[in-house]
């Protein structure tokens, strides 16, 4: 079986997908502590820089005629601020700072993982889970200071029948809690399966004979990651205003 293993891998033919997941130190090599710098830690701050450059950077001079990247700033500003003013109302407008810090963290660091060679922090669960687990807290936290014991008329469906309440009630509190963890791995999930995917159809590039399908395929599926990491990054922040709402307005 070994010698099977060996006479495959130096034919070329085995390549494991999920390898550029891996978090490694980012200097030398070694085990990873919390204070080690890895290659996730790069990435997430390269995704932190590139949103100051154009957020700040980018809309500085202010001008008339605004240049290219001042004109994505202004589109991404207002494309989040319409939702979260649509989906929360004016009383929402308030927070979101945080949503449009949230979203422009996700698209970039979404869209970085896509250049070669990169790592995708938001592949990983404990990236996501992080920013889905402050959400859940900062809006249950939120819930019960802006409406104190009125807030658990979130999971009463007043308008159901008397008798069908308390079950209703308990599927909606069970829901409730399953927020972070649905919030998190659909973002993850579906950056590791995608990225997976092209490393899958990258693998059998070298072989002659499928060469040009491969290509192809991972021509297609580059495409449908790059509209995957937008879609992901909006759909984490709309999720985010649907919390806010019940945490603004607890009523069925």
């Amino acid at each position: 079986m070994a010698t099977e293993a060996q006479g495959e891998e130096a034919g070329g033919l085995v390549f494991h997908p999920m390898d550029q997941f891996i978090v490694e130190p980012f200097f030398g090599d070694g085990a990873v502590s919390w204070y080690t710098i890895t290659n996730a830690t790069v990435w997430m701050a390269l995704a932190v820089l590139a949103v100051f450059v154009l957020l700040v950077l980018g809309t500085s001079k202010r001008a008339v005629i605004p240049s290219r990247m001042q004109s994505v700033a202004e589109m991404a500003y207002g494309f989040i601020y319409k939702m979260v003013e649509d989906i929360c109302g004016k009383e929402g407008v308030k927070y979101f700072p945080y949503i449009m810090t949230l979203f422009m963290f996700i698209v970039f660091a979404n869209f970085l993982g896509l250049l070669p060679m990169a790592f995708t922090p938001t592949a990983h669960i404990s990236v996501t889970a992080v920013m889905a687990f402050a959400v859940f807290f900062g809006v249950t936290i939120l819930g019960f200071v802006k409406n104190g014991g009125s807030f658990l008329r979130l999971f009463w469906v007043s308008s159901a029948p008397l008798a069908l309440r308390p079950v209703l009630a308990l599927i909606e509190l069970i829901s409730y809690f399953v927020r972070p963890v649905s919030h998190s791995i659909r973002l993850a999930g579906n950056m590791m399966a995608g990225h997976a995917v092209i490393k899958v159809f990258a693998g059998f590039a070298a072989i002659a004979a499928i060469a040009p399908v491969s290509v192809l395929a991972i021509t297609a599926m580059y495409g449908l990651e790059v509209l995957v990491s937008f879609i992901q990054a909006y759909v984490f922040a709309i999720l985010t205003c649907v919390y806010l709402k019940d945490a603004l307005h607890p009523h069925h």
